[in-house]
């Protein structure tokens, strides 16, 4: 079997699951609704005390049995909350809704009461739907989760001077990462394996951190902290160095003794106190494994890994209190009330959790924390996506690029760190990339290309620090189609796109399309509004990439073509008195910015 193929049979195989403790029994949502528009169905619904997210389900007709609705992301189908847009329907079928509230991922409450929609059929009208943005509103500040910190493949990769595509792989992860600093204010890297073997961190009796050291110097050099994922096992201090992961054979198996895996840990915050300042290593944050509470990343139990979690902690702590220790650095947000409780009852410290999801916007963990009295501790999704498959051409898609802008201000306010999985197409868990578009999980491509996912962040970087109150409404209005506006002291930014979590639509659904009339009272009708746009044709490297005719590796000469015909396009776009309008289809961005109009200055 191939390493994709075990991956993929393997991924979803959680561990241990039993508990000693139990789960608050949450209420249904109240004041459930079900609205049909064109080509879809809007469900609304009321938030619940503790609930961490929430499932929709459907039925069809009067009686049929409720089934949670799949928007086919092959991960969590729990959303944060609501609206929740369901494009998976027929039009002109009657169906029912209900919506039960999610106390942890793996736990579903009982369902509300059911609520009926019809989706309706399109015609030749495009729906219509209403923005107002407050433009002289005081505002508030304008949260950016994407800034704190991006995923990258394991860093020994920096020193790598072998090739893919024509391609140094260690200089152009370097500048990969450098871009998402200087061009997008990202300040930290999370990655894998730093006690891999080709770290070689441990020498006979004695410890070498000499690899760890040119690793961290350079992504130092570059304005970049690391984010010290602690894992995975050395080879010499595996109990079973068989168990791995990865092409690149990472261990995951319990350490042999757990006492050397603390003087490991303790020797490396040592050394990287030594060598880097404490005051420095202060801002560095300390996170236990990778998702220990899947099969194909940790072979021993729950119980060793809590027990690994304790270890670690207390050897970081050792070093200095101070040090920011956190997990349970988890897969689909599972193990979070797990730690939380063994923490409380055990007295281990955890100053920030850290979770992953991929196909929806991430849970709204805070339940969890304030349940179990950590409601200080930062929280800190450590990975975040489209999808968690390898090699899937969603990964280079228009539609991956809007589900970012969704993801992000659906976490804008409620988490520390959003970070999207990957910066760069140098990456090989499952082998290097075999071509140059291979559905990558990285932002940019072997050759620096930006993908659409890269051009959404450089629009949410666009956005000003203030944040202004708007108002959606309409068929789809806050559900298919979202807005985030923003001031400077000289220019409005406002962000709309429309989008669905529905992937069998990715390409595109043309009864999603909306015609969109944004209105900004108190704009000076002379001001100059210009559009940029992400759209299928538009930011879209798959449709360039398909013009060329391009089906391996590109060439030099082809590669500045392709960076000239994946360019965002920028357009003016006329100011009727204080209003404009802009269509929508789905996958769509659209960056409206008004500034004065320099001639009157």
């Amino acid at each position: 079997m191939t390493e994709k193929a075990d991956w993929d049979a393997r991924i979803a195989n959680r561990s241990d699951e039993e508990r000693g403790f139990s789960f608050p029994d949450l209420d249904p949502p109240k004041e459930v609704t079900a609205v049909g528009g064109v080509g879809q169905v809007t469900i609304d619904w009321s938030p619940v005390d503790g609930a961490v997210g929430y499932l929709v389900l459907r039925s069809t007709g009067d009686h049929g049995p409720l089934e949670p609705v799949d928007h086919h992301s092959g991960d969590v189908l729990s959303v944060p909350g609501p609206p929740y847009i369901d494009t998976t329907c027929t039009p002109g079928t009657p169906y029912h809704y209900a919506v039960a509230s999610v106390p942890e991922v793996t736990v579903t409450g009982r369902p509300s009461h059911a609520v009926g929609a019809v989706p309706l059929v399109a015609d030749s009208t495009v729906p219509r739907v209403q923005v107002v943005v407050d433009t002289v509103a005081e505002g508030t500040e304008l949260h950016r989760p994407w800034a704190p910190m991006i995923g990258s493949e394991r860093l020994s990769q920096l020193l790598c001077t072998d090739t893919t595509g024509g391609h140094e792989i260690g200089v152009e992860l370097e500048d990969a990462l450098r871009r998402m600093h200087d061009e997008l204010g990202v300040r930290t890297v999370r990655a894998h394996a730093i006690f891999h073997d080709d770290t070689h961190v441990i020498d006979g009796s004695s410890y070498d951190f000499s690899v760890v050291d040119a690793i961290y110097d350079k992504l130092l050099g570059i304005g970049l902290r690391p984010v010290v994922e602690l894992g995975f096992m050395p080879r010499e201090l595996a109990s079973d160095p068989s168990k791995t992961v990865f092409e690149y054979g990472a261990i995951i198996s319990p350490p042999e003794s757990y006492e050397r895996w603390h003087d490991l840990v303790r020797a490396l915050v040592e050394h990287l106190v030594n060598r880097y300042g404490l005051d420095e290593v202060l801002t560095w944050d300390f996170e236990v494994w990778n998702e220990a509470n899947l099969e194909v990343f940790w072979s021993g139990t729950k119980a060793e890994w809590l027990h690994l979690y304790d270890v670690t902690a207390a050897a970081v702590k050792s070093v200095d209190e101070r040090l920011a220790v956190g997990g349970p650095s988890s897969a689909a947000a599972g193990w979070v009330d797990d730690l939380l409780a063994h923490a409380r009852a055990s007295g281990t410290p955890v100053d920030f959790v850290s979770t992953h999801t991929y196909g929806s916007p991430p849970l709204d963990v805070r339940a969890s924390l304030e349940r179990h009295g950590y409601g200080d501790a930062r929280i800190l999704w450590t990975e975040w996506g489209v999808t968690p498959r390898h090699f899937n051409p969603i990964n280079d898609s228009v539609f991956a690029g809007v589900f970012l802008l969704r993801g992000m201000r659906s976490a804008a306010g409620r988490v520390d760190a959003l970070a999207y999985w990957v910066a760069s197409d140098h990456f090989e868990e499952l082998g290097r990339p075999p071509r140059f578009l291979h559905g990558g999980f990285g932002l940019q491509t072997v050759g620096g290309l930006p993908k659409p996912r890269y051009h959404a962040l450089s629009l949410l970087s666009r956005l000003g620090p203030v944040e202004l109150p708007v108002t959606v409404t309409g068929d789809g209005g806050g559900s298919l189609i979202e807005a985030w506006a923003s001031r400077d002291r000289d220019r409005i930014a406002v962000l709309l796109w429309n989008l669905t979590l529905d992937q069998t639509k990715a390409d595109g659904a043309p009864e999603l399309t909306r015609t969109v009339h944004v209105e900004l009272p108190g704009v000076d009708p002379s001001w100059q509004v210009t559009a940029t746009t992400l759209g299928i044709g538009a930011g879209d490297l798959v449709a360039a990439t398909a013009e060329l005719g391009i089906t391996e590796w590109p060439t030099d000469d082809q590669l500045a073509q392709l960076a000239e015909r994946s360019r965002m396009i920028s357009t003016p776009l006329e100011l009727t008195g204080t209003a404009v309008e802009v269509t929508l289809p789905m996958p769509y961005a659209v960056l409206v910015e008004l500034t004065p109009n320099r001639s009157d200055l």
